[in-house]
């Protein structure tokens, strides 16, 4: 469906008072056209009739008329970089951004993840999380290998008798 046929749809579904259509028809919308700031907007005014300040904070991230709280609950959900850059969800290079705060909140955002995660990163390849530091435990790591050494030896054990039993 055309994209002025659905935001159409998203203009009935409001006033019939259809407002989980209405943010759900959106939400399809930002997915496709992602860099796309009328729509973010539009799917934030939706998110506020609901309540909800970080995600309407979410939404408007890139807009320099954004609400201070809303901007607020939206850094507390998503509290790191590499957080913060998968729920932006945007797609290419920041000069896609039609504003130059869009294009200067985008590069900010990429830049923390960068150095959060300790090498460069983009917007077509956002982190799938943050690296866990994982901690050293070599008395576990040693009992761990260990034991699954006990485990195939007994199985073989048990195996090579179960054979020399067969031809007992």
């Amino acid at each position: 469906m055309p994209l002025k046929d659905t935001l159409a749809r998203v203009d009935a579904d409001l006033a019939a008072g259809r407002v989980p259509a209405a943010r759900q028809r959106l939400r399809g919308l930002v997915s496709s056209f992602p860099n796309d700031l009328m729509l973010r907007r539009r799917l934030a005014e939706v998110y506020r009739l609901y309540g909800e300040p970080a995600e309407a904070g979410r939404w408007m991230y890139l807009e320099q008329d954004r609400d201070t709280a809303e901007t607020a609950a939206f850094e507390a959900r998503h509290h790191t970089a590499p957080q913060r850059m998968r729920a932006l969800a945007w797609q290419g290079p920041e000069s896609r951004a039609r504003t130059a705060f869009a294009r200067e909140r985008l590069a900010a955002v990429r830049a923390d993840c960068s150095e959060a995660m300790g090498h460069p990163v983009d917007w077509d390849a956002v982190p799938s999380g943050e690296m866990p530091a994982r901690r050293s435990r070599p008395l576990a790591d040693f009992l761990a290998g260990a034991g699954c050494l006990v485990a195939v030896l007994a199985f073989l054990a048990v195996w090579v008798n179960g054979l020399v039993a067969l031809f007992d």
